[in-house]
């Protein structure tokens, strides 16, 4: 039997080692800890951040991360999450490592292989450089990887495809060149591939088809070759697809539109045959073809797309129904479409573009419901100017104008002698929205939305400078309108003849704050009078950095009393920084001037400077002459006086007055024989009186 001695030096062992197995319950193990020392030294190369990690795993099952350093508007996002319960050896192992928005300018560690049991990596938005490192191959557990936004390059790594758990893979908005290896084919158990906003050339490899069940495919902004492949319209788990500037061309199989899980679709600018989109009752939420040369009418089962039907720039004909369900975003910008618009069409469309179509009757305005309805060049009118000027009482211009000068996003700024007029006096939400300025000569017509951004973006279509910066003529500078999707500036009653259009832009929202910003491009394409003039602009690298103001100067003609420019986006660029939906085109500033000058002066005002200088040069004239006539009367006056008078003196000449009787009797009532010559004014006769004074 064991004494009371001996009983109570079990029960302190037993308290003293349950002490033990409590500090250890939340300590890191010593491994993972000195792999996230390294690792916050290869993310971070150049110190500007100092990353330090916690070493024991809290209560709410997150490792602390602890800045002691870091840049100005830093708005990191870290989150590593441990279990303490995932082995038997007493210690705590990560399970999730995140590190968002932080900048970081180094590597992809390597060391991240040293962490077991992670199966999610997140370094979205920061500004790594390098590739996937191949030691990742052998974290078993992976199965989340996003690199979005970084600066990585090269070609996408084969060795991917030994990361047999994983299921999400993003390396949107890289570097990323060559060809997509086929070695991903080997990903069974994808359901995300995100590849959109690389380099990537070739075709997308027929190996991809072993991938069953994937649910989300995207593959923009690239520079991709041959045609959309047939095996995508067997991914029958697909849920979204996004085919947005990809590179390749149609016909688009139609087996894509009969995925019955597909629930968002949107391919965009595609070359390709002509082609009619079928008939298929398949709910969708969103619906994208815009630009890819689709033609007939439209389909029944297509009205009933419950939140964004975009079927903009094609060349649809036919008349829309009569009603429809509700919906958020209806976009049929630039086809054929004819007939009239319903009052319950228009009540039941929250935002909806109608603008460059052929409809038959001039706009219902009275009928929006306070919804917002572009019809900017909607009908086959006659009169250009009411079809310019929608829901406006101008139906004749007051006078012909030279030039326009418009301040984008901003309000009236005076730069020099020039007055640019501002756009902020239209309403802020430009989803569907057509603006002319009271008084002038110009107004614009917007369209689109800002896809993925939770609505966060829907009353952002201008830009405010938030930088301390200084641009030459920062207050032109200061702001911006953007779009996403298209918007054209118009000037209306206008002279015909020869302009210079200059158009002024500044990068203020992808500024290099943050050095992620620096990953962003911003790429569109920009017409002027209906023609191209710029495809793939990026007039960020035009300017070589952020907060540059560049302007770009054009020639056209007006023929028609109106001139347009139109910024197209044409699914180019990066839609994720600083956060999803952020993308399209933005303009700081617009001028206008007939021929090849600057400044243009109106007629009007033209007009009055030939009357102001002869009013000037008249007035000036007859102060001189009057001077003149003062001072030679008092310099010369007197003695001219003196020296007439000193002349007659010497003469005997004998002065008087005549009445008109004595005049006639003179020579004898102008007798003929009296008559002694001609002159300048008349006849000249010689007389004699002898009536003196």
């Amino acid at each position: 039997m064991l004494t009371i001695f001996q009983l109570c030096q079990v029960m302190v062992m037993i308290s003293f080692w349950s002490s033990i197995t409590l500090l250890a319950s939340d300590q890191l193990h010593p491994g993972e800890v000195e792999a996230l020392r390294q690792i916050g030294k290869t993310v971070n190369e150049d110190g500007q951040l100092s990353l330090k990690f916690v070493d024991r795993c809290q209560q709410s099952g997150v490792v602390e991360t602890v800045l002691t350093s870091a840049p100005p508007n830093l708005e990191g996002n870290s989150t590593i999450e441990c279990n303490c319960s995932i082995t038997d050896d007493n210690y705590c192992h990560i399970t999730s490592f995140q590190l968002k928005d932080y900048s970081l300018p180094g590597r992809l560690p390597p060391e991240l292989a040293n962490l077991t049991y992670v199966q999610k990596i997140d370094f979205t938005r920061n500004y790594l450089y390098g590739t996937i490192p191949v030691e990742w191959a052998s974290m078993k557990y992976l199965s989340f990887i996003s690199l979005t936004a970084n600066r990585l390059s090269g070609n996408i790594p084969a060795h991917l495809g030994s990361f047999t758990a994983l299921a999400y893979l993003s390396l949107e908005s890289n570097q990323f060149s060559g060809v997509v290896p086929p070695e991903l084919g080997k990903l069974v158990n994808l359901k995300n591939l995100i590849l959109s906003g690389n380099k990537l050339v070739g075709t997308l490899p027929e190996a991809l088809a072993q991938i069953k069940d994937l649910k989300d495919f995207r593959v923009s902004d690239n520079n991709l070759n041959g045609t959309v492949p047939e095996f995508i319209g067997n991914w029958t788990q697909l849920q979204k697809l996004e085919l947005y500037a990809t590179g390749l061309q149609g016909p688009i199989p139609l087996a894509i539109f009969h995925l019955e899980k597909l629930s968002d679709l949107r391919i965009a600018d595609m070359p390709g045959p002509e082609f009619q989109l079928p008939k298929k009752p398949i709910e969708r939420k969103y619906l994208v073809l815009r630009n890819i040369n689709l033609a007939g009418t439209i389909p029944e089962d297509a009205w009933k797309v419950e939140k964004t039907l975009d079927l903009t720039f094609n060349k649809l004909v036919g008349e829309i129904p009569p009603t429809t369900i509700r919906r958020q975003f209806t976009f049929l910008s630039g086809n054929k479409l004819t007939g009239t618009v319903q009052d319950s069409f228009l009540q039941n469309s929250q935002n909806l573009d109608v603008s460059y179509n052929n409809f038959s009757r001039s706009p219902r305005c009275s009928s929006s419901n306070g919804n917002n309805i572009n019809w900017f060049r909607s009908s086959s009118s006659y009169n250009n100017l009411s079809d310019l000027l929608p829901c406006s009482e101008i139906s004749r211009c007051p006078k012909y104008y030279r030039s326009f000068y418009i301040n984008c996003g901003g309000q009236d700024v005076k730069n020099g002698r020039i007055l640019y007029e501002g756009d902020q006096d239209s309403e802020s939400n430009a989803a569907a929205r057509s603006y002319y300025r009271l008084g002038s000569n110009w107004g614009f017509s917007s369209t689109g939305d800002f896809m993925d951004d939770n609505n966060f973006n829907d009353n952002k279509y201008t830009l405010q400078s938030n930088s301390n910066i200084s641009l030459v003529d920062f207050g032109l500078y200061a702001t911006a309108r953007k779009t996403p999707l298209s918007i054209t500036y118009y000037g209306y009653c206008l002279e015909n003849g020869n302009y210079t259009v200059r158009l002024h832009f500044a990068e203020i929202q992808f500024t290099d704050e943050k050095l992620y910003n620096k990953v962003a491009r911003r790429v569109f394409d920009i017409y002027i009078q209906g023609i191209q003039v710029q495809k793939d602009f990026n007039f960020t690298e035009e300017a070589k950095g952020s907060n540059r103001n560049f302007t770009i100067a054009f020639n056209t003609a007006v023929t028609d009393r109106t001139l347009e420019i139109r910024l197209y986006w044409a699914g180019k660029g990066t839609t994720s920084i600083p956060r999803r939906g952020n993308y399209g085109p933005i303009i700081s500033a617009i001028s206008v001037c007939s021929g090849y000058r600057t400044y243009c002066e109106e007629p009007e005002e033209a007009s009055k400077k030939p009357i102001v200088i002869g009013v000037v040069t008249s007035a000036a004239f007859l102060i001189l002459l009057v001077m003149g006539v003062i001072y030679w009367k008092f310099c010369y006056g007197d003695k001219y006086t003196r020296e007439r008078g000193a002349e007659l003196k010497g003469l005997d000449l004998k002065t008087g007055s005549f009445t008109l009787r004595q005049l006639k009797a003179t020579p004898d009532n102008f007798n003929s024989e009296n008559k002694i010559g001609e002159g300048g004014l008349g006849s000249v006769y010689k007389g004699e009186t002898s009536s003196l004074i």
